[in-house]
């Protein structure tokens, strides 16, 4: 950080550095023509309610990492994710604390919710912008980490939430175990649905072969082991995956079924078909 050693200079120019940065920020955004999310603080709210909070516990005092500081509880607009005032009314406030950190001063911890590897701020959101702008890679915090049922990995914007909380619902109607449901992976978020509803389908005829009711967890753990992982090793064999995931791949034979079932039959016309068919 540059230092002239006039704190109260200092900070100015620090504020008046950093809202630069924030509008240079938007207008390169707006020329990329790159989504809005992209730069948009993310909402702890609808973070948890896409990945299914299952608890919550005091971690206490630690340092953390700037850069992992993405969202907010409540302060989505005041700041973007990089915690650059997207405006000057808490300038007054902002320089206040620049010029206390500058002078070397006492500054309380923030309080954050951790969410995996990421955390959301609940106090301290000017501390956060303050330490941005000066150059700090990490900052003092009162930790309460919060667990969910889907794992916070991949959340980069705002948008990502609608694949992880379609892959929650996934998980709620077919609940694989952990190992089970790290194999299953779609590009397209609404794939999630479609094959919880093929999922379920393979049930119903289960029960109806046996003649006795399954619960979900039961249905979940025999699709996967006498269903979903047979299919795939044939895919393989045959050479049908290419450049799918295997969840893709089963998907994409999944609705080709009723084709196969008229036809009775998996000859070379069939196998040709499914291979130049991609599944879009």
């Amino acid at each position: 950080m540059a230092d002239t050693g006039f704190p109260a200079a200092d900070a100015e120019h620090d504020f008046l550095r950093i809202r630069r940065k924030q509008v240079l920020s938007r207008l390169a955004g707006w020329l990329r023509r790159e989504p809005d999310d992209v730069s948009e603080v993310l909402p702890f709210d609808e973070v948890v309610a896409a990945l299914g909070q299952t608890g919550e516990r005091r971690r206490g005092l630690q340092v953390i990492p700037l850069d992992s500081i993405v969202g907010s509880v409540d302060r989505t607009r005041d700041f973007d994710r990089w915690f650059r005032p997207r405006s000057g009314r808490s300038r007054e406030r902002w320089e206040r604390l620049a010029r206390a950190q500058r002078r070397g001063e006492a500054i309380p911890p923030i309080d954050v919710y951790r969410v995996g590897d990421l955390h959301f701020v609940r106090d301290g959101h000017h501390r956060v912008s303050v330490a941005h702008a000066l150059g700090f890679r990490s900052i003092d915090a009162y930790v309460t980490e919060v667990t969910t049922k889907i794992d916070a990995t991949g959340i980069a914007r705002r948008g990502d939430l609608i694949t992880k909380d379609l892959r929650r619902v996934f998980l709620d109607r077919v609940p694989l175990p952990g190992p089970a449901l790290a194999t299953i992976l779609v590009t397209r978020a609404w794939s999630y649905a479609v094959l919880s509803e093929v999922v379920e389908a393979w049930g119903f005829r289960l029960m109806q072969q046996e003649g006795r009711f399954l619960d979900r967890p039961t249905v979940a753990r025999r699709w996967y082991a006498e269903e979903f992982r047979p299919v795939v090793r044939m895919l393989a064999q045959a050479d049908l995956i290419g450049d799918r995931t295997e969840a893709e791949a089963y998907l994409h034979l999944a609705g080709q079924r009723y084709r196969l079932m008229r036809t009775h039959r998996w000859d070379d016309e069939v196998i040709d078909r499914l291979r130049s068919d991609p599944g879009q």
